[in-house]
């Protein structure tokens, strides 16, 4: 390992086996070596070095729980992964049933059932019935039906990608009960964010709770290094580029479609705030 950096140096009797089997898991470069009476743990760069130090200092005996952080290995079956991760799997199998249901956005009687308000259609306009009257009948979940809602193959295909993508991370690091309850925030903060500033119109997509996710994993993964949390270079900058894009109106100019821009800047500043308390509890705690 050329131009190794050096990130632990321990006495010869310290048990490292727990800690180097937690590396092998999350396919970490590194290797052990003795030096005298101390044995050292080396790893190809600097970055990976502070990582694999902060890792040590919370978990230096390993940890079960991030050993299924472990990335796919070639004779794992996609469903194998997906019994790894039930919650991301349960959520996609969802998105997957309201898509048919809703024929991907051309079933109308279906769709007024999880839109953000129900509507009537008469000739080529639809009326939206005010969201006071649909919470008042009880209709709480349309707070959250819309980020189940899919336009077009395209928009499913990209938006549950990313889900798995990002999802799988937080369930892996934090649970699925924390995942779930992100996504249930974001989702409700993105819907109310667009339905804000967008006023009564047909809205719907994953693609608020991604960015929200997103945000959680970029600012915990600054304030507490953590493998799972260590995006592929170049996703934040891209992800932030996109939404800049879609802010500026080129989009919709280019005939691509109606984006809606606030359920994206919504759920990246709830993913933010979220991914700073939970960065900030985890340095704390450990």
């Amino acid at each position: 390992m050329n131009g190794a950096i050096e990130v632990l140096r321990l006495p010869q009797g310290t048990d490292l086996s727990g800690f180097v089997a937690l590396l092998r898991n999350l396919s970490v470069p590194h290797r052990v070596s003795l030096d005298g009476g101390d044995q050292v743990l080396w790893v190809p760069d600097q970055q990976l070095a502070v990582e694999v130090g902060e890792l040590y200092a919370r978990f230096p005996q390993g940890n079960p729980r991030f050993q299924s952080l472990e990335p796919p290995r070639e004779t794992d079956t996609f469903f194998r992964q997906l019994r790894r991760r039930p919650l991301c799997a349960l959520m996609l199998l969802l998105t997957l049933a309201v898509a048919a249901l809703t024929g991907l956005g051309e079933n109308f009687d279906a769709i007024r059932w999880l839109s953000f308000q129900d509507f009537r259609i008469q000739g080529d306009y639809l009326y939206f019935v005010p969201l006071q009257e649909s919470l008042h009948a009880g209709q709480w979940w349309r707070l959250l039906t819309p980020m189940l809602i899919h336009f077009g193959w395209l928009h499913l295909t990209m938006n549950t990608l990313w889900y798995w993508e990002l999802g799988r991370r937080i369930e892996a690091l934090q649970g699925g009960l924390v995942l779930l309850a992100l996504t249930l925030l974001f989702g409700l903060v993105s819907n109310l964010a667009q339905y804000l500033v967008g006023g009564s119109a047909l809205f719907g997509g994953l693609s608020g709770v991604l960015y929200g996710l997103l945000g959680h994993c970029w600012i915990y993964h600054k304030l507490a290094p953590s493998t799972a949390y260590r995006l592929p270079p170049g996703v934040v900058v891209m992800m932030l580029v996109w939404l800049l894009v879609c802010l500026s109106g080129l989009v919709t100019v280019l005939g691509l479609g109606t984006i809606a821009n606030a359920a994206h800047v919504g759920g990246l500043l709830a993913g933010c705030l979220t991914g700073a308390v939970g960065g900030a509890w985890a340095r704390r705690g450990h």
